[in-house]
């Protein structure tokens, strides 16, 4: 490596023109120089007053692009002719990519290259070095310039991808010569290229005559470039609080190729740290996005380092022996403190309390701690939701949960609430945690009959058969291994009819004591069982059950215990009954459509046949004996003004227009009939709305000495041809009947009056 560099040095002297100055020798400084080494020497600082002489100074350095080796590239020496090689020299470097791409050492002044280096992206770096003294800090020389040039290596093979190419010539073209250049083309340095082509004409008639003509050639693309990291560590600061899933940061590798040929993935090297992040790319920017995918704690961990390897999607098989198109960087995370909520012992709290426990009693406790640095105290509280937590109190202090109010399982068996706790230095910050409070059941209810049960006897039953089985039921919350017992109660056991049969299973039998029960001596019994449980204290209860006695055939099938049993004795079934009310049914049918029947008949007796003209006349069977006879009927009617005002409008008949009745004047008791009559007469004289129509108002008195004589059909003449009624064609239409019915004989229709 060293001799290339000489040589390369050596060959631009010798045809760059590189500045060689020659200076007066000096005794005490030798130039070192060697076929072996690029060194520059650095001028020496003389007194205002004396000459400045200068050994050979080389101001340039070379250093090959793409170096592939494991060790930094060594790059050239600076060297002052006041440094003796006692240490007491230090060399600095500044300038274009000092510090990143070169490096120096401070006491030999040697140069290196510590990245691989692209003549494509910079040919060259100018850089300026200076000699200090260590113990003054002062510069022993002034500050030199000289530039580093990238040598270029043939490392991008130019590729046609497009071909083959077809031209076209017209016809008649004179012969001739197609002459093309076509340089060693990359991309990355140049996207279009001319090419220039000749026809030239050799000989024809018009001879020697050329023609030439420019191609456009565009380059496509071809993935012959790794991505590369800009720089080998990147640092990252992360809020321990970020949410999982969130971006903490971005990180770039640079591929100079183009289209997809520049699509890069990224990929979590397994390690340190790593599982705890990941990383995807942005398609638009082809960065690496770095993803939180797991919480983190600066309590527990502070920072993390992984590394991060950059690749290729679409890798070019042709370009396989370029070496791995891949890079890897280091990703150093450092987890930032945030000032969290106090942290719960447990993330649920489950505690017991028998019921009726005293208020006061301590049922547990719960515990929460600041794990920030500095921890704060930490005050408890209930969160009130409902009404439900009011039963409990919690110590803010201790965290201690006690009793409020006296509980009953019965009622509430579980109860469910939460607990808030927050840092007394920031009591903003706070944490929740559920308890769930089991209410343990004490007995204090009796056991009782599951069901109330409608137990039956038959009348022919024999002693010793069981005739109901019966469960038990308890409020309480029965333990495993509960048992209940079943025992008739003391004073129903002296000469029982029943007993009880206890099967040892929580369950007990009815059985029968008697051979046989009479429904006509005793329709119910009832029997008391005691029922006790196994739990501590003792409880028990009596139940009475009903057991009714019933008829049953020879089988032991009950055949009724309803209200029909009355009619058994007599040898009725259910059918018979059913015929028997079926039968009332229709006697009380007949009997209520004969009576509906008589009354429709009274009413038709009292109307007129249809021969009979006068349609609505009312007939009374008996005739009076005159004015003076007032025992053959009451004449109350006509007297009685109440009777009279009742009857205001007329029911035989539908008046045209409903008018209100006229406000007649009393009658006095002992005002004569006569007049009463003739009022009466006049009042329906004058009336419009009075009916004169088809019917005949008929009054039972007849008057002596009236103007109209009598109204009685008795004294009429004896033929109505003696009376002339043309005069009522003149009265308009409501006695158009009247008119038809007295006038001309061939004139009226009975059949056609409506």
């Amino acid at each position: 490596m060293l001799t290339r560099n000489c040589l390369s040095l050596l060959l631009w002297v010798l045809f760059d023109g590189g500045l060689l100055t020659p200076l007066q020798p000096q005794p005490q400084q030798t130039l070192a120089t060697g076929p072996r080494e690029n060194v520059i020497r650095l001028p020496e600082q003389r007194s205002h007053f004396q000459r400045v002489k200068r050994g050979w100074v080389w101001n340039q350095f070379f250093v090959l692009e793409e170096y592939m080796g494991s060790e930094p590239q060594y790059v050239g020496k600076l060297h002052s002719d006041l440094d003796k090689g006692e240490g007491t020299v230090k060399y600095t470097l500044s300038g274009d990519g000092a510090g990143t791409v070169f490096t120096i050492d401070e006491t030999t002044g040697d140069i290196h290259a510590i990245r691989s280096l692209d003549r494509e992206e910079k040919p060259f770096y100018t850089l300026r070095a200076q000699a200090v003294d260590i113990e003054t800090r002062k510069p022993l020389e002034p500050e030199s310039e000289f530039i580093i040039k990238v040598q270029d290596i043939n490392d991008n093979e130019p590729k046609f991808l497009d071909g083959p190419y077809v031209a076209s010539v017209p016809e008649m073209s004179p012969v001739g010569v197609i002459r093309t250049a076509l340089p060693n083309m990359d991309r990355e340095v140049k996207e279009q290229y001319q090419v220039l082509i000749q026809a030239k004409d050799m000989g024809g008639q018009l001879g020697g005559l050329a023609g030439t003509t420019t191609v456009n050639i565009t380059l496509t693309d071809v993935n012959d470039n790794p991505p590369r990291f800009p720089k080998s560590i990147f640092h990252l600061k992360v809020p321990e609080s970020s949410p999982i899933g969130s971006a903490i940061g971005r990180i770039r590798a640079v591929d100079p190729d183009f289209g997809q040929n520049a699509e890069i993935d990224y990929n979590i090297v397994p390690g340190d740290g790593g599982n705890l992040f990941d990383i995807v790319t942005d398609e638009d920017t082809q960065e690496g996005i770095i993803k939180l995918k797991k919480p983190l704690d600066f309590e527990t961990k502070k920072a993390y380092t992984f590394k991060v390897e950059a690749s290729n999607l679409h890798l070019d098989h042709r370009f396989h022996s370029v070496g791995p198109f891949k890079d890897t960087a280091t990703v150093k995370v450092s987890v930032l403190d945030v000032d969290e909520p106090p942290v719960f012992s447990k993330p649920l709290y489950t505690m017991e309390v028998y019921e009726d426990t005293p208020v006061g009693t301590i049922i547990g406790a719960v515990t929460a701690q600041d794990l920030d640095v500095g921890s704060s105290a930490v005050r408890y509280f209930i969160d009130w939701k409902s009404d439900g937590d009011s039963y409990f109190t919690i110590d803010g202090t201790e965290g201690t949960i006690a009793t409020n109010e006296l509980l009953d399982r019965e009622s509430t068996a579980q109860y469910n609430f939460s607990i808030i706790a927050s840092k007394v230095s920031n009591p903003l910050l706070t944490s929740k945690v559920n308890i769930l409070i089991n209410v343990l059941d004490v007995n204090e209810f009796p056991p009782e009959i599951a069901a109330p049960y409608e137990t039956a006897v038959c009348e022919n039953a024999k002693p010793g058969q069981i005739i109901q089985i019966v469960s038990a039921a308890d409020r309480d919350l029965s333990p495993a291994g509960q048992q209940f017992s079943f025992r008739l109660s003391p004073e129903a056991a002296i000469k029982p009819n029943f007993t009880v049969r206890d099967f040892r299973n929580n369950t007990a039998g009815i059985e029968t004591r008697r051979n046989g029960y009479s429904r006509r001596q005793q329709e119910l019994y009832f029997l008391p069982v005691v029922i006790e449980d196994s739990s501590y204290p003792v409880q028990s209860s009596t139940n009475t059950m009903t057991i009714r006695v019933c008829r049953c055939d020879s089988d032991g099938t009950i055949l009724s215990c309803n209200v029909e049993a009355i009619f058994l004795p007599v040898g009725l079934s259910t059918g018979a009954l059913i015929a028997i009310l079926l039968c009332i049914v229709i006697l009380l049918a007949i009997v209520v459509l004969y009576v509906a029947l008589r009354r429709q008949k009274k009413k038709d007796t009292l109307m007129t046949s249809k021969e009979d003209v006068r349609d609505n006349v009312i007939h009374y069977d008996d005739e009076g004996g005159g004015e003076e006879d007032t025992q053959a009927f009451d004449i109350g009617a006509l007297r009685n003004p109440k009777v009279i005002e009742d009857n205001k409008i007329r029911r035989d008949i539908k008046p045209d227009s409903l008018c209100l009745p006229r406000q007649r004047p009393p009658v006095e008791d002992n005002t004569d009939i006569r007049d009463f009559i003739n009022q009466r007469l006049q009042e329906n004289d004058v009336d419009p709305a009075a009916p004169p129509y088809d019917s005949l108002a008929t009054y039972a008195y007849e008057g002596n000495g009236s103007v109209a004589d009598s109204l009685s059909s008795i004294d009429s003449l004896a033929t109505e041809a003696d009376q002339d009624y043309d005069y009522l064609t003149d009265w308009g239409p409501r006695f158009k009947v009247l008119a038809d019915m007295f006038g001309e004989e061939e004139s009226y229709n009975p059949d056609k009056v409506t």
